[in-house]
């Protein structure tokens, strides 16, 4: 029933370009009533060809080949033939165009429904099944559309037009062969029930496939380090052998259809050349009658056969339908109705006001956070992993929203105003420098897709790259390969703080955006942020506490909640938490630097 929904639902893709969908279903009808009239019409000349030979045998006068009827029902039969094939080009050439415009929309809305759906889908799924669902899922959709839709259309139509004709023709034998139709069905539907949830078992298991091995892909180097390969393969093996088995059932099953009905139609054909031959000798069925309808016989059985061959690429279409419609479902971002709005530059006040925050409801991680942060001011977030720091900044640029309490930048409610107005605002530094496969130059552009080409060799400047990026290669024109491993990783984060200068934001964020690089780098780094972070609200995310004693406002966390606050000569005085951890911090650091020291 999910799939039967979900294929409906595929029908609003396709009734967008009706007018060519009703084009080819007309083309359609024409080319299979050609297809039909095929048996009928050669019929017409075996009963006079029969009918001349019988009379030239009986010596009857004037007995002879009646070549010129003949000739008039080869000419019917040429352009019947021609009929056919121009029909059947206009159908597959409209068909093709409706099915690649509807499969082009159906990729758009999965492209903007990945933008829309929240951060939190992403935590919880495989980023390699949601990239089968957007790839092999729409092209499964996309080929069974393209092979099977009109072949059902036009066997379903070849069956009935089959049983009209030879209704027309004789319609007791008619009754013979149209039994074969419901049994064939039925055997049909009952293979189906237990073929179909394992094609949905095969697409499951194929997704995890992908995602797994799009998942050992990225970690290669780990797997190398820690000497993983053969728990990777085992593990790859596992995935391989559950696709493999689930693959042979889903198509072992299906392939009984084929067998089945072509048996049914062989004991169809047996009894209807039994009844036929009988009807012929008392002279109630001519013999081109009765040659036309062993082709229908087949005429019906061959759009029978087909279906049941296809049958398999329309279960794995359904498992796909169903797959891509369950993610295009999922529940966007929720917005508040917007009543809010931010002027095109903030000033940067931003308040956390009594707020209570949990991934889970029944497992609450913020209970009361509240703090003030005014513009221009640096604030340093630090604490043990797990304390909470992400969690803070994921609420602040509402990738997640607060379940209690508000976050106000100057003034105003962030859930009263939408993200993209809010996130406008905001530029960030991860952890994980993020870069795609093109130049170095349009790298540093996505901050602003406006930037002239000075602009972003001005922001390189002042990330202290430029240098750097003048001597790879075609400099600024280097292209970045899919993995990004063609330059270091330190200098990979130099290129998206860079991307973060030329976005000029209101509000900067650093989630330890000096955690990949050396020393020295993170001094060229820091001189550079300074410069960045003038007269700018600033969040700094560190676990070297050594590089914000500078910041305005440290926030300690632990366990979700702030459990200190202040500088950092007020947190040191305070001998607290914060001064343990960095004592700890330089203690693990002295040695290193009395090491460099000789």
């Amino acid at each position: 029933m999910k799939n039967m929904t979900a294929f409906v639902r595929l029908w609003t893709y396709l009734k967008r370009y009706k007018g060519q969908f009703i084009g080819a279903i007309f083309a359609t009808i024409v080319m299979t009533v050609a297809s039909v009239l095929e048996p009928f019409i050669i019929g017409l000349a075996f009963t006079e060809l029969a009918a001349n030979v019988m009379a030239i045998a009986r010596q009857e006068p004037g007995a002879a080949i009646n070549y010129h009827y003949i000739l008039i029902i080869a000419v019917v039969y040429f352009f019947r033939g021609m009929l056919y094939h121009v029909s059947q080009y206009v159908s597959q050439w409209l068909l093709t165009n409706v099915v690649q415009k509807a499969m082009y929309d159906l990729r758009n809305d999965i492209s903007k429904k990945t933008n829309q759906i929240p951060v939190s889908y992403f935590d919880s799924h495989q980023a390699g099944d949601l990239l089968s669902r957007m790839t092999n899922d729409v092209n499964t959709i996309t080929n069974a559309l393209q092979q099977s839709l009109m072949q059902f259309f036009i066997g379903g139509l070849s069956i009935l037009f089959a049983v009209i004709a030879m209704l027309l023709l004789d319609w007791k034998l008619a009754l013979v062969v149209t039994a074969i139709v419901p049994i064939s069905y039925y055997i049909a539907r009952y293979i189906i029930k237990y073929s179909q949830p394992t094609f949905k078992n095969q697409a499951d298991s194929l997704g995890d496939l992908f995602g797994y091995t799009q998942e050992q892909l990225s970690g290669f180097t780990e797997i190398k380090v820690y000497n993983k390969q053969e728990e990777s393969v085992e593990g790859f093996k596992k995935r391989n052998e559950r696709l493999c088995e689930y693959g042979f059932k889903a198509n072992f099953i299906s392939s009984l259809i084929m067998p089945c009905l072509g048996a049914v139609t062989h004991l169809a054909y047996i009894l209807v050349s039994i009844l036929g031959g009988i009807s012929v000798i008392n002279g109630s069925l001519t013999v081109g009658n009765l040659q036309a309808f062993v082709q229908y016989i087949w005429q019906i059985n061959q759009p029978i056969t087909v279906i049941s061959q296809l049958s398999g690429m329309i279960q794995s279409a359904a498992a796909a339908v169903t797959r891509v419609f369950d993610f295009l479902d999922e529940e966007n971002d929720h917005q508040d109705k917007v009543t809010g709005h931010l002027p095109g530059k903030v000033k940067g006040h931003v308040s956390f006001e009594h707020v209570r925050f949990g991934y889970k409801k029944d497992q609450p991680l913020m209970k009361d956070v509240s703090f003030n942060v005014k513009p221009g001011e640096t604030v340093a977030v630090v604490g043990p992993t797990g304390a909470g720091k992400t969690t803070l900044i994921n609420l602040l640029m509402r990738f997640y929203d607060v379940d209690g309490g508000s976050i106000k930048i100057d003034g105003v409610d962030t859930k009263t105003i939408s993200r993209l107005d809010l996130r406008r605002h905001f530029g960030m530094v991860l952890q994980d420098a993020w870069l795609y496969s093109t130049t170095i130059m349009e790298n540093i552009r996505f901050g602003d897709l406006d930037a002239t080409d000075y602009e972003v060799i001005e922001a390189a400047q002042i990330a202290n790259v430029d240098r750097f990026i003048r001597t790879l290669p075609g400099g600024y024109s280097m292209e970045i390969n899919e993995e990004a491993n063609n330059i270091s990783l330190g200098q990979k984060q130099l290129m998206t703080i860079a991307r973060a200068i030329i976005s000029n934001p209101d509000i900067l964020i650093l989630d330890e955006a000096t955690s990949s690089v050396d020393t020295r780098l993170e001094k060229l780094i820091q001189e550079a942020m300074d410069k960045v972070m003038e007269g700018r609200t600033s969040f700094v995310i560190a676990h070297r506490l050594s590089t914000i004693k500078n910041a305005d406002l440290i926030l300690v966390m632990q366990d979700g909640n702030i459990i200190e606050h202040g500088t950092h000569d007020s947190l040191l005085a305070a001998n607290g938490f914060y001064a343990d951890l960095y004592q700890s911090q330089f203690e693990e650091e002295t040695p290193a630097e009395i090491h460099m020291s000789y």
